[in-house]
């Protein structure tokens, strides 16, 4: 093998493991949700097979022909490759858990194998190049560079190219043919007699794994660049699940009719501020479903809504299934909401809801107290921030709720099961009002205002962009 063939297939290599890498994030969201240990458990799994592919075949390179070894190296690594997408569907299944435990497990048995296998590849072509030891450095450096800009070509191109255009399931069965393919063509190089019985086996295999895989459907209606979005229900409600979360719902009958109990309560919290039917000027941290413009534009005729929704798959799902309409009343922006935040005019809007969620956790920069100061300058005098965030315990909730009372004059908490509902307004919510219009929900539980927000908060941390562990604190 020349040296421009060799760097040619470690960079390959090693593009296909950081593609694979990239795509087992999108690959198991449906089954383990999508969060900071999500990616740290797929990463910590694929170093691991980094790590232990390198040093073994480093090591079997020395003792076995590296010729004879690279063409089986590149066919095995392209058949895991194929295996992966029918492996997480059929373990995914059984555990659907975004606890620690399953997401490296279910990383492991999909993709440590892969990663393992894959980068075998660059020992071996290094032991096949190095003719000299005078020239090691020339050597190890070519292949070494080669692998690292495979990497990062894999890494680039899957995260901004291909996955907003290619459904992730074709991208693995491409990478994985493509490896095989490539696999079957050193191994004819080096010995073309002895080699096309068992090329052409591999082959034959190869195309009815190829097929096979071809046919695994994943659990997704839609899967775009940031979700995996499934739309369940009848042609009367409908309830919008992004990844593995029930996020929102909506009657198309009457909007009015609100489904999730955290829903009711931003709607409870919205008649203290404005008492029905009078109009507001909303903002919407996240669109989802469209619950809340919808419901909005159903009990306060007039009112205006302006949505900040980072996946333009969301908004185009909302409008095709439930009965999305934009226009002057109904404004979306489609982006990143922190940058959306920051360019939106001061003094906007009287009520900005937040229900932005990447899994169960909100998206971290979107916690922060610098946040919150940019969120706080949208409101018109007498406007308030009504924060829905999920946690089973309280650890977040607390932190969230210290950082609210930082930015804001006043915070009320509501409740409701594993869902809190933050409120930060310039002026105390009237105790007793609001908890009159929450029993007008059917909101259970009694909210908390004063003194007895500051007893929930405690001694929780204020989280800033510098510090805001948001993940961690709901493990």
């Amino acid at each position: 093998m020349r040296p421009g063939a060799g760097a040619i297939v470690v960079f390959l290599a090693a593009a296909a493991v950081l593609m694979l890498e990239i795509l087992a994030a999108r690959m198991l969201a449906p089954y383990v949700g999508v969060s900071l240990n999500t990616y740290t458990g797929i990463i910590g799994v694929v170093l691991a097979g980094i790590a232990a592919g390198t040093w073994i075949f480093g090591r079997l390179a020395d003792s076995v022909d590296p010729r004879r070894l690279l063409g089986p190296l590149l066919i095995a690594g392209g058949l895991l490759a194929m295996a992966s997408g029918p492996l997480v569907k059929l373990l995914g299944e059984h555990v659907r858990s975004d606890s620690l435990k399953a997401i490296v497990a279910l990383s492991g048995a999909t993709f440590f194998l892969p990663a393992f296998v894959l980068s075998g590849v660059t020992p071996v072509v290094v032991k096949q190049q190095l003719e000299s030891l005078a020239a090691t450095g020339r050597t190890v450096g070519r292949l070494s560079g080669a692998g690292t800009f495979g990497a990062l070509v894999g890494t680039f191109g899957t995260g901004f190219f291909l996955t907003s255009r290619v459904h992730t399931h074709t991208i693995v069965l491409v990478i994985g043919i493509a490896l095989v393919c490539l696999g079957a063509l050193v191994a004819w190089r080096v010995d073309p007699r002895a080699s096309v019985p068992a090329l052409g086996l591999v082959l034959a295999l190869s195309l009815g794994a190829g097929v096979a895989s071809s046919r695994v459907k994943g659990p997704c209606d839609t899967e775009s660049a940031y979700f995996c979005i499934r739309v369940l229900g009848d042609a009367h409600e409908r309830l919008l699940q992004l990844d593995n979360i029930p996020h929102s719902s909506v009657d198309l009958d009457d909007p009015s009719r609100l489904g999730f109990p955290y829903a009711l309560a931003v709607a409870g919290v919205i008649d203290v501020l404005h008492p029905p039917p009078q109009p507001v000027r909303a903002l919407h941290v996240g669109g989802g479903a469209f619950t809340m413009p919808l419901y909005l534009a159903a009990t306060r005729p007039g009112s205006s809504s302006t949505v900040f929704e980072l996946d333009q798959a969301v908004v185009d799902t909302a409008r095709d299934r439930f009965g999305v309409r934009t226009g002057p009343l109904l404004r979306v922006k489609v982006g990143d909401a922190r940058l959306s935040v920051a360019k939106a005019p001061s003094a906007s809007f009287d009520i900005v809801i937040g229900d932005a969620f990447a899994s169960r956790s909100v998206p971290w920069h979107l916690t922060t107290r610098e946040f919150l100061r940019d969120v706080h300058r949208l409101l018109r005098p007498g406007g308030a921030y009504a924060m829905n965030l999920i946690d089973a315990g309280s650890d977040f909730a607390r932190a969230e709720a210290a950082t609210m009372r930082t930015v804001f004059g006043s915070v009320s908490i509501v409740q409701v099961f594993h869902n809190f509902v933050l409120v930060g307004s310039d002026r105390p919510l009237d105790p007793s009002e609001l908890k009159r219009r929450l029993q007008a929900h059917n909101v259970p539980g009694l909210p908390l205002t004063g003194a007895a927000v500051d007893r929930f908060i405690g001694g929780a941390q204020v989280l800033t962009d510098d510090f805001a562990p948001v993940d961690q604190l709901l493990t």
